[in-house]
């Protein structure tokens, strides 16, 4: 019963730690984000299965390449998930769609996919998912996190990079 118990155990810490690989060399924050060219709406003519592995995808998230985003003088949001190989990814992008029905207007969000933009993980130095940096309408990073977030969690480190009421007027 004990070397059930152990391998149950085992198996358990095997695979919540199945995304997730070591952050070496991780862009951290502090960092300036970079400028990578990556597919998205307009590039795969509406095609959602040419952006993503989610089985519900948002248009919302795939309207701007990360080098656009970045651009349009907004915070950004950039979610590195891969649901095709990765359930928790799945549960994280759910939660991202209730963030794009609070923030919308104010903050870009952006999924990336592995299989679909592979380029933007090793711009991003991302080696596994999911993922979330949010940055400041600079380009600075000032979030990021590996690991499926809470909604509090990613509520609040979208109101560090959101213009405070007194800069706003």
């Amino acid at each position: 019963m004990r070397s059930l118990s152990i391998l149950l155990l085992g198996s358990l810490v095997v695979s919540l730690s199945a995304c997730l690989e070591p952050a070496e060399g991780l862009m951290t924050v502090g960092s300036v984000a970079p400028e990578v060219r990556t597919r998205y709406l307009k590039d795969v003519d509406g095609d959602m299965s040419k952006l993503t592995t989610y089985r519900y995808p948002d248009e919302r998230m795939y309207q701007y390449s990360i080098d656009q985003a970045l651009k349009l003088g907004k915070p950004v949001v950039v979610e590195f998930a891969t649901p095709g190989h990765c359930t928790v990814c799945d549960k994280q992008l759910q939660m991202l769609k209730a963030m794009i029905a609070k923030y919308g207007n104010d903050v870009i969000f952006l999924h990336m996919d592995q299989y679909k933009n592979p380029q933007a993980f090793t711009a991003f130095q991302v080696k596994g998912d999911p993922w979330t940096f949010i940055i400041d309408a600079n380009r600075v990073v000032k979030f990021q996190r590996a690991g499926r977030m809470l909604y509090n969690e990613m509520d609040y480190a979208i109101s560090l990079v959101l213009p405070k009421a007194e800069e706003a007027s």
